[in-house]
């Protein structure tokens, strides 16, 4: 939605938001971020705190909607996810094993 809204008003803009709204938002669950996911991420940045490290909020918000759900979180950016405990992390757009020009 932020890409989105972020183009200038037109007939682009209204193409693909209506490809959004009725193409790709009944298709994907949202997840929301409750009860259950507050504890998570406060625990776990209690425990990365008192290790004298310090996450972003909004990983931590992601990080804990992922653990709470039991799913992976898929991200290019593992460094950030890395020091979270009982979460799947995997870098879909690394180079699949032996796909490299030999």
């Amino acid at each position: 939605m932020y890409g989105m809204l972020r183009l200038q008003e037109g007939r682009r803009r209204d193409q693909i938001q209506q490809y959004l709204l009725h193409v790709v938002h009944p298709a994907l669950p949202i997840l929301g971020f409750d009860e259950a996911e507050a504890v998570w991420q406060a625990q776990q940045r209690v425990r990365l705190g008192r290790q004298g490290k310090s996450p972003a909020f909004a990983d931590s918000q992601i990080a804990a909607v992922a653990a709470t759900n039991n799913l992976v979180l898929v991200t290019r950016n593992l460094r950030d996810f890395e020091n979270f405990t009982d979460l799947g992390v995997e870098n879909w757009f690394d180079e699949a094993p032996g796909a490299s020009d030999s």
